[in-house]
């Protein structure tokens, strides 16, 4: 045991070592490691919990383990491995457990490190089994890191474009849209797709097959594929059971949770006031980052508007927005569609549209004219079109309308 702890301090020491790029958070990590609670950073896989955690305890006494190593969680021995990071870690003021959610019983052995004063930052990528075991055992005492891939502001500071660089900025700004944020992928976008394509895989078998013990990982598979494929589309589960070819309804609502835990999958409800119409409307589909999209689905056409759209989704849930609470789309009475409707408390704050390109006059007027109608029906006046690259204030209809380029926005 001291030799497998002694490896992973060597690893620990050689991630602290290398350069990193700040990541955006609301925490200040001086604040967040005087707290008692717990650390909790949450997100999908590769998007860089680790490195996080590690910013944070980077000048620090620490002591390191990693559930990733399949030496450690083989060898298991909870006594044993207490008495050996005082060995390893003499003094250490802080216990960083990352990927915990492999340990089984973890969140009782968490438990009990907390009771007896640890001070604990921990990472993990399942979003059902952190959030139902930490609410359940640890109510109360932990505080919950939200991370996603890069930011488009976190990819341009990365590749030190600074403001004012026009052309360089719309560059990145369309190679960001079409080929997402993972940490992996922007320093080196030639390998972009085969890197996306076998973490989607490894996502899919380790995060969610072996997981819930699936069996048919055939269905599963096209499942994943056909909604990646059909990216910010509204989808119902008896519409998924008969395009797939699965036989059971119950099984594709299954099977759609599934792929949700590890953060691969967000499904949006439509907005109704009334709790049983909205959830009887059909969800629209969104994922995580824009190059699963490109490296993995099955499209024709470069599907500009809905890889826009589901960038400005993405960006919506890094501000805190939660799909269902917070966060919705919208059909006017005369079936006219908002792409985001966010919610304050109980007032609706802002209508959100997103359109590629809004040259044709045509465009406009559908765009506009969504806007106008829901402002009326949700009594909404914040209204906000998010385009790649026109920024103008518009009147219409009494209305006052934003045009923004997802740049600034």
């Amino acid at each position: 045991m001291k030799n497998i702890l002694l490896n992973q301090k060597a690893e620990r020491d050689e991630l602290l070592g290398r350069p990193y790029q700040p990541r955006e958070t609301k925490y200040d990590f001086g604040d967040l490691l005087t707290n008692p609670l717990i650390k909790l950073i949450t997100g999908p896989r590769r998007v860089g919990k680790s490195v996080l955690a590690l910013l944070m305890l980077r000048g620090r006494n620490f002591a390191y383990l990693n559930f990733d190593d399949i030496l450690l969680l083989e060898n298991w021995d909870e006594e044993l491995v207490m008495q050996m990071l005082d060995q390893v870690y003499p003094g250490y003021d802080f216990l960083l457990l990352d990927e915990i959610q492999n340990l089984p019983n973890w969140d009782m052995w968490v438990n009990k490190l907390y009771r007896r004063g640890k001070n604990l930052v921990i990472t993990g990528s399942n979003a059902k089994m952190l959030s139902s075991e930490m609410a359940t055992v640890l109510t109360g005492r932990y505080l919950q890191i939200d991370l996603l891939p890069f930011s488009l502001e976190e990819t341009m500071q990365w590749k030190g474009i600074a403001e004012g660089q026009a052309i360089q900025t719309a560059t990145l700004s369309d190679d960001y849209m079409r080929n997402g944020g993972y940490p992996e992928t922007i320093q080196a976008r030639s390998i972009t797709k085969s890197y996306l394509s076998t973490l989607f895989d490894s996502i899919l078998l380790k995060d969610v097959a072996q997981r819930h013990n699936v069996r048919n990982t055939t269905d599963l598979y096209n499942l994943a594929t056909y909604l990646l494929s059909n990216f910010c589309n509204p989808i119902s589960s008896n519409e998924l059971a008969e395009a797939v070819g699965l036989s059971s309804v119950t099984t594709t609502k299954k099977y759609c949770d599934y792929l949700a835990e590890p953060y691969l999958f967000y499904y949006l409800p439509r907005f109704n006031n009334k709790l049983k119409l909205m959830k009887k409307a059909p969800s629209k589909v969104y994922v995580v980052d824009n190059g699963f999209v490109q490296s993995t689905a099955f499209n024709l056409s470069d599907n500009l508007g809905r890889l826009l759209e589901n960038q400005v989704f993405v960006e919506l849930l890094r501000r805190g927005y939660i799909p269902g609470q917070t966060l919705f789309y919208y059909r006017t009475r005369n079936d006219k569609e908002i792409d985001f409707v966010t919610r304050k408390g109980a007032r609706v704050e802002q209508l959100i549209q997103v359109c590629y390109d809004m040259s044709g006059e045509k465009t406009r007027k559908r765009e506009f004219d969504a806007l106008t109608e829901a402002s009326d029906e949700l009594r909404c006046d914040n209204l906000i079109v998010v385009t790649a690259s026109e920024d103008a204030s518009i009147e219409k209809a009494g209305k006052h309308i934003e045009v923004v380029s997802v740049g600034k926005f």
